[in-house]
């Protein structure tokens, strides 16, 4: 894997000995791009600075606190993150996941196991990603019908339409104007009520 290839990995650890055991097993599986923080204070600012491809977060012995602050990062960033801990609780663990944590290991940090953890991180990291697309794309789907369709209400009401007609009306207008249906649609209600 040539430095080109290689994803930019940031280890969040507080403590170097552990940090150390994990940037030697990314290396030694061929990750070359790796920057350790260590420092928590501003933790999403410096993760942003650094803008990498996947986060590696090793935490021994977290507090709620920590855990929290951790999936908070998780939410802002939309990046595969692995986080390692020590030990942890059904709570825990369950927070993770509703925090879009990839990977939450427990009592996994073997320099030996890295690699397969990290292949897991960004194949879950994708599938939900693209799952969470399809998702959004639904919804706008959706608000588009229910616009369309206030939209035919509205001409059919004004100029004495069919539904069809109406439906032609704004396909032929977005068709003309080289929009979306649901834009001219979107026009047609702002300017209705403006016009109340």
């Amino acid at each position: 894997m040539s430095a080109e290839q290689s994803p930019k990995i940031v280890i969040v650890d507080e403590s170097p000995v552990r940090a150390a055991i994990l940037e030697e097993g990314l290396r030694e599986a061929g990750f070359t791009q790796v920057v350790h923080i260590r420092e928590m204070q501003s933790l999403l600012a410096r993760i942003y600075a650094v803008d990498p491809d996947i986060i590696l977060i090793d935490l021994e012995n977290p507090s709620r606190d920590v855990l929290e602050a951790m999936f908070q990062v998780s939410r802002a960033v939309k990046r595969p993150i692995a986080m390692f801990v020590d030990q942890s609780d059904s709570a825990s663990i369950q927070a993770s996941v509703e925090a879009g944590v990839s990977a939450y290991i427990v009592d996994g940090l073997k320099k030996e196991r890295i690699k397969p953890i990290l292949d897991l991180c960004v194949s879950r990291f994708n599938a939900f990603a693209k799952l969470q697309e399809e998702l959004e794309r639904t919804k706008s789907q959706l608000e588009d019908r229910k616009i369309i369709e206030k939209a035919k209400g509205i001409l059919m009401k004004v100029k004495g339409l069919t539904e069809d007609e109406a439906y032609v009306l704004l396909r032929s207008t977005a068709m003309r104007e080289k929009k979306k249906i649901g834009e001219i649609a979107q026009s047609i209600i702002t300017a209705s009520e403006m016009l109340k």
